[in-house]
């Protein structure tokens, strides 16, 4: 259930910095893009856009669009490798995808049970890939 704009609002009073807030609440802000989420992502925590294109293992060329908000649809697996490039929690990847309209990962799903352990395992992507093979389920790429 989501919280009131009240209820939000003295939760943000209460704390001693944003981060904090934004850690805690990320869940219930909205945001209008996937460029402005990844922006408050990379802002808060300290992300430089190379090293997580490296990390993702994206084509350069690609990864920037999704970053400057050319790219608007990219697909569910080029996201959830770019939250693994970005060391994400299992609660941000999953706000990603919603972000980016795709489908949430369903714990029912073997794939994408794979995927979120590997997320809260804190897994990169060689690791995750790796995973995913040896349960015979089809790689991130």
């Amino acid at each position: 259930m989501y919280k009131s704009t009240e209820e939000l609002t003295n939760i943000l009073k209460s704390k001693k910095s944003y981060t904090d807030f934004f850690q805690e609440e990320v869940g219930e802000l909205e945001f209008k893009t996937i460029a402005e989420y990844l922006d408050m992502l990379l802002s808060e925590k300290k992300l430089q856009k190379n090293e997580v294109i490296a990390r993702s293992n994206l084509d350069r060329n690609y990864a920037y669009q999704i970053f400057n908000g050319r790219k608007t649809n990219p697909s569910r697996d080029k996201m959830i490798m770019l939250s693994i490039g970005m060391g994400l929690t299992l609660e941000e990847t999953r706000k990603l995808l919603k972000v980016s309209s795709l489908s949430d990962l369903y714990i029912r799903n073997p794939r994408d049970s794979i995927i979120m352990y590997c997320l809260v395992q804190k897994n990169d992507l060689i690791e995750t890939n790796e995973t995913l093979s040896n349960y015979g389920v089809d790689i991130l790429e």
